[in-house]
C-alpha cells in the first residue's frame, strides 16, 4: 500500500440523511487502510424554533445516541484504532450557543466548520452554488472569520466550497483575507478528498495557491458519506500532489 492518511476527522453517518453504511463499516474500512484515528463529524443539528425538519442533518434528539454509539464502538475497537466524535457545523450565530451547549452536554470531542449556508435553512442560499455576487463572497469570508474567532472550531472544511465565478482579483482579495485570518488564528484548512473523488468544483488551484503563499496549516479530510470513500488512495495521492505543487505542508495528526 502507498502512504495514506494517518487520521481522518471528517466522516458522516446515516443520521444526516444523505450518507450510507454503518459506523462499523467506516471503522473497518479505516483499519484496512491503516488509519490510526477516525473522527466522525456528522452535520450538526439545529434547534429550529418553528418545527422545521432539515433534510441534510440529524435532529437535536439524535445527538446523544450518535455520541453514545461511537463511544461504545471506541471501547470495542480499543487498541485497533482511536475513534473520536464531533460535528461539522456552519457558524450561524442564532443557533451557535445552543449547539455549543449541546456539544458539551453530549461530550463531543470537536467541531469542524463547513460553511454550507450563510443563514438558516430553508431560506439561505447554498454557498456551493454558482454566484457572481461580490457581496456573497465577502459575506462567506466574514462569517467564517467570525466563527473561527470563537475558538470553538478545530479546522475549516472545504474552504473553497464557495463557487464564486466573478473576477479573479475579487476572489484573490477575499480569499487572501480568509487565509490570513486563519493563519493568525493557527487554524488549519482542509483539502477535501470527496471533492476530488466526485470531480466537484473544489478543491481548486485557484484557491490553494493562496495558502501556499501565506503558509497556512493544512489537513486532508475524506468527507466520507459511505464507507468505501474511506479507501480514497487515488484522491489522497492527487491531494498530496496539489499540496506539493503549492508548497503546502500537510499535518497528519491533530491534537484533540
Amino acid at each position: 500500500m502507498n502512504h495514506y492518511l494517518k487520521a481522518n476527522y471528517h466522516t458522516h453517518t446515516i443520521r444526516c440523511k444523505h450518507a450510507e453504511d454503518s459506523e462499523r463499516d467506516y471503522i473497518e474500512a479505516a483499519i484496512s487502510m491503516g488509519l490510526e484515528t477516525l473522527g466522525f463529524a456528522d452535520h450538526i443539528p439545529c434547534p429550529f424554533p418553528d418545527g422545521f425538519v432539515s433534510t441534510i442533518r440529524m435532529d437535536m434528539a439524535q445527538a446523544d445516541e450518535y455520541v453514545q454509539t461511537i463511544r461504545s464502538l471506541a471501547r470495542e475497537y480499543e487498541g485497533k484504532i482511536r475513534l473520536l466524535v464531533g460535528f461539522e457545523a456552519e457558524y450561524m450565530p442564532e443557533f451557535f450557543d445552543a449547539q455549543i451547549e449541546m456539544l458539551h452536554r453530549v461530550g463531543g470531542d470537536y467541531l469542524i466548520m463547513g460553511q454550507h449556508f450563510l443563514g438558516r435553512e430553508p431560506y439561505a442560499a447554498y454557498t456551493g452554488a454558482p454566484t457572481k455576487s461580490d457581496d456573497f463572497l465577502k459575506s462567506y469570508v466574514d462569517s467564517i472569520i467570525a466563527g473561527m474567532e470563537t475558538g470553538e472550531f478545530l479546522y475549516l472544511a472545504h474552504p473553497d466550497l464557495i463557487r464564486y465565478e466573478g473576477p479573479d482579483a475579487v476572489y484573490e482579495r477575499q480569499m487572501t483575507r480568509l487565509c490570513e485570518a486563519l493563519y493568525d488564528l493557527h487554524i488549519p484548512l482542509e483539502i477535501n478528498l470527496l471533492g476530488l473523488m466526485q470531480h466537484r468544483h473544489y478543491p481548486t488551484e485557484r484557491f490553494w495557491q493562496i495558502p501556499g503563499r501565506i503558509g497556512n496549516r493544512v489537513v486532508l479530510g475524506v468527507d466520507a458519506h459511505k464507507a468505501s470513500q474511506i479507501c480514497a488512495q487515488d484522491a489522497y495521492d492527487r491531494a498530496m500532489r496539489m499540496a506539493g505543487k503549492f508548497g503546502l505542508k500537510v499535518e497528519e495528526i491533530l491534537k484533540i
